[in-house]
């Protein structure tokens, strides 16, 4: 099955909205569930429906931006950026899946520290990576003339690449909150995603 460029263009920005929506979700049910134990909450339904609906874009979203990223003829690095950060990123949800509901238990543990830090250390690379992404792509649409989409794109990217960065480097028990990086991440995505939507409606016309 062939698919035009600007149609791979459109899949994987409707790719990463449903990833903006899966993620909104957690969160808020996270949220929502504040007071209940971390295993039951990591093990309950709606979580594991999530990681898995996630797991499932990740994997869609590495083939159809790995295809964006041989077949454009520019924003190479984006799409690089866009590719790798859904292969990290299934792992990390795979981590979730496989890992976290089962040994979530013994929080305690030195299994559980380092399957949990491994598992942040993966998001806070993926989310880097889409703050990169953004950065590129907004710039290229301030190139373009769309300097108000472009701009916020562009700087939202950027703190989110800082903040996860920061993350990366100090650890999520650093100075800075985890959901700082993980939400800056989410907006950075959503502003890509808005990016090439109207990158595919230019190619189309």
């Amino acid at each position: 099955m062939e698919f035009t460029n600007t149609r791979i263009v459109q899949i994987t920005a409707g790719l990463l909205l449903m990833l903006v929506v899966t993620q909104t979700l957690f969160l808020v049910f996270f949220m929502a569930n504040v007071g209940i134990p971390r295993q039951l909450f990591l093990q309950s339904q709606p979580v594991v429906l999530l990681w898995g609906l996630e797991g499932l874009l990740f994997t869609t979203l590495a083939a159809f931006a790995g295809a964006a990223m041989v077949q454009a003829k520019n924003y190479h690095l984006g799409w690089s950026a866009i590719a790798f950060s859904a292969v990290l990123n299934v792992v990390q949800v795979s981590v979730g899946l496989t890992m976290f509901g089962t040994l979530a238990g013994d929080v305690e543990t030195p299994v559980y520290s380092a399957v949990t830090a491994f598992s942040f250390m993966v998001y806070y690379a993926a989310k880097l990576l889409l703050g990169f992404a953004a950065l590129n792509f907004g710039m290229a649409k301030m190139k373009a003339g769309a300097k108000a989409l472009g701009g916020l794109t562009a700087l939202v990217g950027v703190v989110a690449m800082f903040a996860n960065a920061i993350l990366i480097v100090f650890s999520r028990d650093g100075f800075l909150p985890s959901p700082v990086a993980g939400a800056s991440g989410v907006v950075a995505t959503l502003l890509l995603a808005i990016c090439l939507i109207t990158i595919a409606r230019e190619d189309r016309d």
